[in-house]
């Protein structure tokens, strides 16, 4: 192929690109970056197998930035999803977290078994009316 067939794939798929991702409502932007984060995996084969089929070092490294940009653009958008839908997700609590409604076992701050030593309620008691 030659280079001002590639040049002109390029700019095509970006005009494409542009135009598609304009015109997405932000409500819809997590799960059709979810889904295109799968089709950038495939993006990535296919610059890797372009770019081992070259001959001319200008298309070994727009091949290679093909790469580059390929792979920090489908990590990205996978870090930025799991970002975004971990906004979503409830809050995990350690099975001894007090608050945890788990029924983990855990003291609650009310409780007795919460108030330890260093309390003022746990001191006064313990020394008879603030130590007379």
């Amino acid at each position: 192929m030659s280079s001002t067939a590639w040049l002109t794939v390029f700019v095509l798929a970006v005009f494409l690109g542009f135009e598609v991702i304009s015109k997405v409502s932000s409500i819809l932007h997590t799960p059709l970056m979810s889904g295109a984060n799968a089709v950038h995996g495939v993006i990535l084969v296919g610059a890797i197998i372009a770019t081992g089929s070259t001959t001319d070092n200008l298309q070994l490294v727009i091949g290679l930035l093909a790469i580059v940009m390929a792979t920090v653009n489908m990590v990205g958008g996978f870090a930025v999803t799991d970002r975004m839908l971990g906004m979503f997700a409830k809050p995990r609590r350690a099975p001894g977290d007090p608050g945890g409604g788990g029924g983990g076992g855990g003291a609650s701050p009310t409780s007795p078994a919460a108030s330890g030593p260093s309390s003022p309620s746990a001191s006064s008691a313990s020394s008879g009316e603030g130590g007379k």
